[in-house]
């Protein structure tokens, strides 16, 4: 039995005429015929009783029709299944992102890409760097969103840079330097610090500022929020460095840029290299790659 067969069987039917059938069907009348005629011997019985033009169902006939569109129903969807797997994406992207980039970064570009890929499920880990590049190498997440050079030296992971931005002081909003265009960190020599804690890429960014600066930083408070390191400097604690991105308005912090034409932070992201990307995957590192 053949479908060729089944959809011949299923327009003599609806048709009422062999001949009407054949050119609904762009085929022959002997071609269409000859199929009706093997389908009819396959099962041992007629399905269609010949009168001249008349063309009817038989009684076996009429059995066969309904479980035959049904068949061709099922067969239609299925095709329109695979078609649609095609063209749309699905599946399950795991995202590790860092906390100096997850909170200022990562949910516009979330959003945008959940509203173009509904059916993609993001999940997204919060870590430092060395532990995200643990869960790279594990498999436990696809992509990682970090500051760019990751500290390896291996040739073990591919760094894709996403955007490059400036570092600013953060002070109080009475501090003697609070409106200036520019600061120099040396000139920050002897106040009291407000850092991330060891571990945060974001501290050895800052550090280096420093001893490019030939400044010795005077650490008095270390926190793993910039958030908390603002409302310190808001009530006059001290001072920090934040990059561009983590600039928020608070009443009592002001931001100047850094003269240093060096304070800068590269945001990337990180794959295992050799590891292949499902769609979904491609998917978001393209989004990622364009909206950054």
């Amino acid at each position: 039995m053949e479908l060729h067969q089944l959809r011949y069987f299923c327009a003599i039917a609806d048709t009422g005429s062999f001949s009407r059938a054949a050119r609904q069907t762009f085929v022959s009348q002997p071609a269409l015929s000859q199929q009706i005629g093997k389908l009819e011997d396959e099962l041992g019985t007629r399905l269609f009783n010949r009168l001249g033009r008349s063309v009817t169902l038989t009684e076996l006939g009429k059995t066969f029709l309904p479980r035959v569109r049904a068949v061709l129903r099922d067969l239609e969807s299925a095709r329109d299944d695979v078609i649609e797997k095609k063209t749309s994406i699905t599946g399950l992207v795991s995202v590790g992102v860092i906390p100096t980039v997850a909170p200022y970064f990562l949910p516009s570009i979330l959003a945008t890409f959940s509203r173009k890929w509904p059916l993609v499920h993001i999940t997204v880990v919060e870590e430092i760097t060395a532990l995200l590049l643990d869960k790279l190498r594990a498999g436990s997440i696809d992509v990682a969103v970090v500051a760019l050079p990751v500290p390896v030296r291996s040739q073990e992971f591919e760094s894709f840079p996403l955007m490059t931005e400036k570092l600013f002081a953060v002070l109080p909003k009475g501090h003697e330097l609070a409106g200036r265009r520019e600061v120099s960190l040396g000139e920050l020599q002897g106040e009291p610090f407000l850092l991330l804690r060891d571990g945060h890429c974001f501290r050895e960014t800052a550090v280096e500022a420093c001893k490019r600066a030939r400044l010795i930083p005077q650490i008095v408070f270390e926190s793993g929020q910039f958030s908390s390191i603002l409302s310190m400097v808001s009530a006059g604690l001290g001072v920090s460095i934040v990059p561009a991105m983590a600039l928020e308005k608070r009443p009592g912090c002001r931001y100047v840029p850094l003269a240093d034409g060096r304070a800068a932070r590269t945001i990337g992201f990180v794959t295992l290299n050799g590891k292949s990307p499902t769609r979904a995957n491609e998917a978001f590192l393209a989004h990622l790659g364009a909206r950054s």
